[in-house]
């Protein structure tokens, strides 16, 4: 009967003459103030002829350690980035595994005379260090874009757009290392920060920091604290530890505290060798490992039981906003807005799904 009344139902639309079952409604011509949404959308005329006038745009992103593969899919977002407007992306970047702005600044300051450059993208790791290169830039005429670590007091801060993961992320982290111990049985025993501040890298501080006080609220809540040490150094930004010789550093560290439970190491220096560390002393699965970044070792890690969890930055975005920002800088005058990225905490049953599309 119910079939019945529906092709009764559809005889009579038929017969009113409703010319098309499906017909769209409420959609919208052109814009309340008049003017064509096809025509406003597209690329301005001068755009391609910004700054070097050469036809096409030619953007530059510096990063401040090309050598441990952190920033490849930072890369390979640029390029889907300049893909989808047609500007060239120059890949640029300290050589060095570890955190090298000298070498960064270096290369800064030979790109900023590239007459053919239209806009430069760089990471900021030194606090303070950048300013000569904003003024440069400005006097240039060249629009900046920062990603990845962050620099508050770099100069007209508010005037550049910043993509990156705000420091306190690393709770995330934080929270996941004490469930972990408290989840693993143990009634007490250290939790260790190791880090370094030699490097100068504020970002890594801060993520430490966060880090740290979420581990403490975490055990405060379970009213466990008082059961363990939790240790990041005397300003809570880190256990000082050898960041050119971190394998050997981490052993030292947790075979003369002989009781830790738990570790947390915040960027891509110090994770890797957590890894090892972990496989050398034999603690494989035992040890509460958290670190950052989700490069191939902290993969392999994760896998192998080595590393419990490590936070994503989604660095694909830290490549791929950063130049569509300088675009519609340059094309639309729309100011710095910036993008966090966020964390995305990956543990062994998630890292099989992790790097599919080199977006990390």
């Amino acid at each position: 009967m119910r079939r019945v009344l529906f092709y009764a139902a559809s005889a009579a639309i038929l017969s009113l003459g409703v010319p098309h079952a499906f017909a769209q409604s409420g959609s919208v011509e052109k814009a309340v103030g008049g003017y064509n949404f096809e025509e406003a959308a597209k690329e301005a005329p001068g755009t391609k002829d910004f700054h070097s006038a050469d036809g096409h745009l030619t953007f530059a992103i510096v990063t401040h350690t090309a050598g441990n593969g952190f920033f490849d899919p930072v890369y390979v977002g640029a390029i889907a980035a300049g893909n989808m407007i047609g500007a060239k992306i120059l890949l640029l970047g300290s050589e060095s595994p570890v955190d090298d702005p000298a070498r960064e600044i270096e290369i800064l300051n030979q790109i900023i005379q590239d007459p053919t450059i239209d806009g430069i993208i760089m990471t900021t790791p030194q606090t303070g260090a950048y300013n000569d290169i904003v003024k440069a830039a400005e006097a240039a005429g060249i629009p900046i874009a920062t990603t990845n670590s962050f620099d508050g007091t770099i100069l007209h801060r508010s005037a550049i757009s910043h993509t990156g993961q705000d420091a306190s992320a690393a709770a995330i982290g934080g929270e996941a290392l004490a469930n972990c111990v408290l989840a693993s049985g143990a009634t007490s025993g250290s939790i260790v920060l190791p880090s370094s501040t030699a490097m100068g890298n504020i970002e890594v501080n801060n993520r430490v920091t966060a880090a740290f006080n979420a581990i403490v609220k975490t055990l405060k809540d379970a009213g466990k604290l008082d059961a363990f040490k939790v240790d990041a150094g005397p300003e809570n930004v880190g256990i000082d530890t050898n960041p050119n010789d971190p394998v050997n550093a981490l052993v030292s560290l947790f075979e003369s505290r002989g009781d830790v439970v738990g570790a947390f190491t915040a960027n891509n220096v110090f994770t890797p060798p957590l890894v090892k560390a972990v496989a050398q002393m034999g603690r494989t699965g035992k040890l509460c490992a958290y670190g950052f970044d989700l490069g191939p070792a902290q993969q392999e890690g994760i896998a192998a039981g080595n590393l419990t969890g490590s936070l994503g930055q989604q660095p694909f975005l830290q490549g791929f906003w950063p130049v569509m920002q300088l675009y519609l800088q340059i094309d639309r005058g729309i100011a710095a807005a910036n993008l966090d990225t966020r964390a995305q905490l990956v543990t062994k049953e998630t890292v099989a799904n992790v790097g599919k599309r080199f977006e990390n």
